[in-house]
């Protein structure tokens, strides 16, 4: 699945877009970008406005009017709080108002939409004809001007007329060569226009014959999807769950993300969702105009609002998004949902972030959509579904998922530690192949510790297959991480990349890690360009253990004197 994280500095909005393919993602993006675009203007034009009326009241003398205008404003900027409160308070009651379900031929229309269609060229100008009657072709020679002597001798007459008629004559043949050269560029001239104007048509037709071949492979694409999500196919029921999930509007100000784990064989989906923190939610109840001050006056929304208004808030999340998964269902793929929330904070005790999961619950589609959500309590619904939470949401308490991304494995084997025993004389490129392996897992397990995800080794297999898997609760960069080490002498190619994108694809992770003791070519590093894959190269891996506090060298020549092969 590819993705990409789109912001919007103004709104303070960011999202991460994910799709099947390139084009899903760039389309979903521009749309998303667009909406946002939007918003802003809306909201730069009523502050436009707002600052406006300000201005205009000038702040001081006011009379009788002016101070009506005030207060005018002050009640147009408390009903937009309002507003803004009654949003937060109804997210279910709006969730259930809509249609949750993915609609293919909207999908389509997208599609057809997202297809650029060139506009048809306009032909350029044939040049006029040249005519015999243009004056640059027409003879003005005149006639002999004969004298009385001339008039009197008639040798002299004839001479002179005979004169008259050459000179008239060469007029002619010269202006008839004019001519004829004129109608001779004029002939190239339209021949190159026409030839430029049937190449700019051809051009275009192919053009359109591209655009009509692409959408055409775009709506049997969906087709397809849509057919194998029908069948209960793994990777196209996550893909339905993804636009689902991102279907679902929220403000702004929300996170936007998630991740999840879909299990074919038990139909349950285990999702990790980014809830919002306090700060989403407003601080100012009223805005008053205080005539006696000349002065505008914020009324602070009460600490016990916005701790109920917090609590309940996360409630009726958890049970839209279950609503919406559930509701959407067409192929009955979901017997069971866990749903995981998620809240980023900043522990007061040391300033540090903390990411913790404050919420869980567990519910069959069965069980949950008998519950009539328009008329419950949202805290006391999540209770009777047996959710796990504190008893106050917003204090953040942590508390253990009811279930977490799958992480059981055949394949997974005890680790020995390794890393401990490196230094500066310790040759990174000579190790045992077995070695490297775990030393590869400890480095990782290190790095991923900090976020409280683990490192599982698999059986040494020695296949190109997964050398190690991570597993990052983090549900923004986090999912399942499959980890390569390729202990290389050589430059690492493109071949061992696409290895490694193809087993991120059969394992069903989030991202494939490929770590060498070389480095890589161009053509690698070409191919893993905008796929879900991170490579490092032998300087990187030392930079590495240098920031956990370990130390090694890379030595390929030493290591090709002692025989090392790479190990595959």
């Amino acid at each position: 699945m590819w993705e990409k994280r789109i912001t919007h500095p103004g709104l303070n909005a960011f999202r991460v877009v994910r799709g099947q393919t390139r084009d899903d993602v760039e389309r979903k993006a521009a749309s998303q970008e667009a909406i946002w675009e939007e918003r802003w203007q809306r909201k730069l034009n009523a502050e436009k406005s707002h600052q406006k009326r300000l201005n205009d009241l000038q702040f001081r003398a006011f009379n009788k009017a002016q101070v009506e205008s005030a207060k005018a404003l002050a009640l147009d900027q408390t009903r937009e709080l309002e507003r803004e409160r009654e949003a937060l308070e109804s997210i279910l009651a709006r969730g259930l108002a809509l249609d949750p379900r993915v609609s293919w031929e909207q999908k389509k229309e997208q599609a057809r939409l997202s297809i650029y269609k060139p506009e048809k060229p306009v032909p350029l100008p044939l040049p006029s004809k040249p005519l015999l009657s243009d004056s640059a072709f027409t003879i003005h020679v005149e006639g002999p001007n004969l004298t009385f002597l001339d008039k009197l001798i008639a040798r002299r007459k004839i001479e002179k007329l005979r004169l008259a008629a050459d000179a008239r004559e060469k007029a002619s043949q010269i202006a008839d060569r004019a001519f004829q050269k004129a109608i001779a560029e004029w002939e190239a001239g339209v021949s190159k226009i026409k030839a430029a104007n049937q190449a700019a048509e051809a051009e275009y037709q192919k053009f359109v014959d591209e655009c009509e071949s692409a959408r055409k492979a775009q709506l049997n694409r969906i087709e397809l999807q849509r057919l194998q999500y029908t069948a209960g196919e793994k990777e196209d029921v996550e893909a339905y769950i993804e636009d689902v999930l991102s279907q679902s509007e929220y403000p702004d100000s929300f996170p936007k993300e998630h991740r999840f784990d879909y299990i074919p064989a038990t139909k349950t989906l285990v999702l990790d969702f980014e809830l919002p923190d306090q700060r989403a939610l407003p601080k100012i109840k009223e805005v008053k105009y205080v005539a006696s001050r000349s002065e505008f006056q914020e009324v602070p929304l009460s600490e016990v609002w916005i701790k109920k208004a917090y609590d309940d808030l996360l409630y009726q999340i958890s049970l839209r998004t279950m609503f919406e998964l559930f509701e959407s269902d067409e192929a009955n793929a979901l017997v069971s949902i866990v749903f995981n929330g998620w809240v980023r904070s900043i522990d007061k005790a040391t300033g540090s972030e903390v990411h913790s999961c404050i919420m869980s619950l567990e519910a069959t589609k069965d069980e949950f959509l008998a519950i009539n959500l328009h008329q419950v309590d949202c805290k006391a619904c999540f209770k009777r579904l047996k959710g796990v939470s504190a008893s106050k949401l917003i204090e953040l308490h942590p508390i253990k998922p009811l279930m977490m991304l799958n992480k059981q494995d055949a394949r997974f084997v005890e680790g020995y530690e390794v890393v401990e025993g490196l230094d500066e004389r310790t040759n990174l490129a000579a190790m045992d192949w077995l070695d490297f392996e775990n030393l590869i897992r400890e480095l990782f397990e290190k790095e991923f510790r900090k976020s409280g995800g683990e490192v599982k080794i698999t059986q040494a297999s020695r296949d190109g297959g997964v050398d190690a898997v991570a597993f990052d609760p983090d549900p923004i960069r986090g999912g399942k991480i499959v980890i390569q080490a390729k202990r290389y002498t050589n430059t690492v190619g493109v071949s061992a990349v696409r290895d490694l994108y193809g087993t991120v694809h059969n394992e069903g992770a989030n991202k494939g890690i490929l770590v060498t003791t070389s480095d890589f070519g161009p053509d690698a590093y070409a191919f893993a360009k905008d796929k879900p894959l991170t490579l490092l190269s032998g300087g990187e891996l030392l930079y590495l253990l240098e920031q956990h506090g370990h130390s090694a060298k890379i030595d390929l020549s030493e290591a090709k004197r002692l025989g090392r092969v790479a190990h595959i």
